[in-house]
């Protein structure tokens, strides 16, 4: 920076070497193209050969600036160095900034965690209501799988439907059953028996198990699957309880049966003969924590095994029709007219209108006893069943059995004719208690009884 004054600005500038030279005057021209100073002070800042002109209003505006700034800063500094109270309380304000900001991040923090807390809850809750429903359902399949598999009240396993090779079979043989001549009438149970789980449709694996219920969307799955469940499980106890009404109505019948009949149970159990069966021991046990189906399946299955000593003891029972199709008596049991002599005369069975040649079925299990010509009877067949019960069966035109031969319900043992003391083809059929001739027909409508089961 320099100061030039304006008196020496209309002066050439001489150079030390000039002396001794003529002066020689330039140009006016040339004179006119040098610059002037300027005519008031100036202050001038030279940096890498340029030149910055300022002007005294200027420089002491910048340098009263400077100056302010620093005495502002000196006296700044000087309060609060000296001043440790307004420090203080810049330093606890800042502080109480940082605490309120650290709280709010706590805070925040906190709902974080609260809320993924609760989303871990919900999704905990949901699988284990997820597991509940999976559990239901596989107790409840097991449940269905064990109706559908249950023997009905005979004790057998249900047959499947008859393929068509065996309806052809049938057909092709021409040997129909006897309806009254089957074991017993086999209980049907209701169609709601065979109940599955059809509530698949919004099927329970669909959802992940890990999955997270987002939305109620979720919950009302779970309901709807749990009230399928419930609907399940009220049909499926439903059917169980009927097979049970059913089983113990047909077991009342079967015990009054054999009341009517004035025979002892004890006594024809005894006369059952024994199968080849065998085994250990292992009495059945019901566990404490057993449910409601548990328990009544455990009464049916106990129900089923009387019912099924019942059963073998009532093949021995003759309360079978020993003809098939519609009954129809020409004579009956009791006091008639003879019909050779046309004198009053005791009838010792039952005459069944048929035609010669039709089977004859023995109507309960037993023994064959006799099998030949017998006098009046003509071709005359009789089996012991046990317990003192015989049946005869007479003036056949052909015996079909041998005389100690096992026979089963329903077997055809001769054909119907006319044989001996009869006046046209028919079967004369007895039923004896202990060599005593009773009416037939009390056995037959005791049949009729228990087929109405």
């Amino acid at each position: 920076m320099s100061k030039s004054s304006a008196q020496y600005s209309h002066y050439p500038q001489h150079h030390p070497h000039d002396h001794g030279r003529p002066y020689q005057r330039r140009p006016a021209a040339a004179a006119a193209a040098i610059p002037l100073p300027a005519t008031d002070d100036a202050y001038t800042i030279v940096h890498a050969g340029k030149q910055v002109r300022f002007g005294p209003v200027v420089f002491w505006i910048v340098v009263g600036t400077v100056v302010l700034l620093g005495l502002w800063s000196a006296a700044t500094a000087t309060y609060f160095a000296f001043r440790d109270d307004v420090l203080t309380r810049l330093i606890a304000r800042q502080a109480e900034m940082q605490y309120a900001y650290e709280d709010r991040i706590a805070e925040l923090r906190a709902k974080v965690d609260r809320t993924t807390s609760r989303q871990l809850l919900d999704q905990e809750q949901f699988d284990q209501k997820l597991d509940q429903i999976l559990k239901r359902q596989t107790a409840l399949e097991s449940r269905a799988t064990a109706l559908g598999a249950m023997p009905d009240v005979t004790g057998s396993i249900p047959r499947s439907a008859p393929q068509r090779s065996d309806t052809n079979q049938g057909a092709t043989q021409g040997t129909p059953k006897p309806s009254p001549i089957s074991d017993t009438v086999i209980f049907v149970a209701p169609p709601d028996r065979e109940a599955r789980l059809e509530s698949r449709a919004p099927t329970v694996a669909a959802p992940q198990v890990n999955q997270f219920a987002k939305n109620q969307g979720f919950d009302n799955v779970l309901i709807r699957l749990t009230t399928s469940l419930d609907q399940v499980e009220r049909r499926q106890m439903a059917a169980l309880s009927a097979v049970e009404e059913g089983m113990d109505s047909r077991m009342r019948r079967m015990r009054g049966v054999v009341s009517d009949l004035g025979l002892n149970l004890a006594s024809l159990e005894a006369a059952v003969p024994r199968s080849a069966m065998g085994g250990p021991f292992v009495p059945i046990k019901l566990t404490a924590n057993a449910g409601p189906f548990e328990k009544q399946l455990y009464r049916i299955n106990t129900t089923r095994a009387e019912m099924d000593r019942l059963n073998r003891t009532l093949a021995l029972v003759p309360y079978r029709k020993p003809v098939i199709g519609e009954v129809e008596f020409t004579s009956g049991f009791g006091v008639r007219s003879d019909p050779f002599l046309g004198r009053p005369a005791m009838h010792t069975g039952l005459d069944f209108r048929a035609a010669t040649g039709d089977p004859v079925r023995v109507t309960a299990n037993g023994k064959v006893v006799s099998a030949g010509w017998s006098g009046g009877y003509g071709r005359m067949i009789e089996v012991d069943h046990g317990n003192g019960l015989s049946t005869r069966y007479g003036h056949l035109s052909e015996i079909n059995v041998r005389v100690g031969e096992i026979v089963k319900i329903g077997q055809v043992v001769g054909l119907v004719g006319s044989t001996g003391r009869s006046t046209g083809p028919h079967l004369h059929y007895e039923t004896r208690i202990d060599g005593e001739a009773v009416d037939p027909q009390k056995f037959l409508r005791a049949g009729v009884r228990l087929s109405a089961g």
